[in-house]
């Protein structure tokens, strides 16, 4: 299973970049992600559309057909309408979302952004969320973006990670290791 996901980034990676040269040259890089961003939301909303992105029993001019009608309803034309286009012949449609994915971090790398996903005990006020930005921002030197989710079960503290780099400050691991320490030394 994790060499058909590396597979999958593999071939998300290409088609995303491609897409980002295309965007940018065009100098529409917002307007695709945008499209981009509602065709994710189509999919997201719809099974039916879920089982022909996903589905290997689909041919190719199916998929073709069936993606040419949805731009149409949906008013995506342009790039990402024949790119998706094209990702349909080639049967990679199973892609999709992370081509989507890869194709936001592309514009996050290129504009120096990074997204740090925090894990918080409790929700953090509008102060909190900008000094951890600001203290983020410091370390990285680029513009952080903040996806906090609430996790109760933390206790207290916060887990930060961004890219492959993770601070846990969670009372919850805390006690943890507390709690391991003590049995080795009683």
């Amino acid at each position: 299973m994790a060499d058909n996901s590396h597979q999958i980034s593999g071939v998300a990676e290409r088609y995303a970049s491609s897409l980002y040269e295309l965007a940018a040259d065009a100098k529409s890089i917002d307007a695709v992600a945008k499209d981009l961003n509602r065709f994710q939301a189509m999919i997201d909303g719809s099974a039916d559309l879920q089982r022909l992105v996903n589905s290997p029993v689909f041919s190719a001019e199916d998929q073709s057909r069936s993606i040419v009608a949805l731009m149409d309803k949906a008013g995506i034309s342009g790039l990402v309408g024949n790119f998706l286009k094209v990702v349909a012949r080639n049967r990679r449609l199973f892609a999709v979302p992370a081509i989507i994915r890869s194709y936001h971090e592309t514009v996050a790398r290129e504009r120096g952004e990074v997204t740090a996903d925090v894990k918080t005990a409790h929700a953090l006020s509008a102060a909190q969320e900008k000094e951890l930005k600001a203290a983020l921002a410091s370390v990285t030197g680029k513009t952080v973006t903040l996806d906090v989710t609430v996790d109760a079960s933390l206790l207290g503290g916060l887990i930060v990670k961004i890219g492959s780099r993770q601070v846990d400050t969670s009372l919850r691991t805390k006690l943890s290791t507390l709690k391991h320490t003590l049995k080795e030394v009683g």
